[in-house]
């Protein structure tokens, strides 16, 4: 949640000091509001892009962490488990 709110802080500023020029007024002109319009699906495309990128590279960073400290990865991309998965109590 905090890179998120990072990440639309960052962008709310790149786009208000790129396309609000002029603080007279308390209505954005019109070109302002579609500068802005176009300035953050820009930003949004870009973003998605990158997360994207991420999420295909993950599970190969995560195998290869893996195999450098020598524990092989399941199927989620964590440390395989040595002891049986919990079950049913026997008697």
């Amino acid at each position: 949640l905090r890179d998120f709110l990072l990440v639309y802080n960052r962008m709310t500023e790149l786009c208000f000091r790129h396309c609000v020029c002029n603080l007279n007024y308390r209505l954005l002109t019109g070109r302002e509001e579609s500068c802005l319009d176009s300035c953050a699906a820009r930003l949004v495309r870009a973003n998605h892009r990158l997360m994207g990128a991420y999420v295909g590279l993950v599970p190969a960073m995560l195998q290869r962490r893996a195999a450098e400290y020598g524990t092989p990865a399941g199927p989620s991309g964590l440390p395989a488990s040595s002891e049986p998965a919990p079950g049913p109590a026997e008697s």
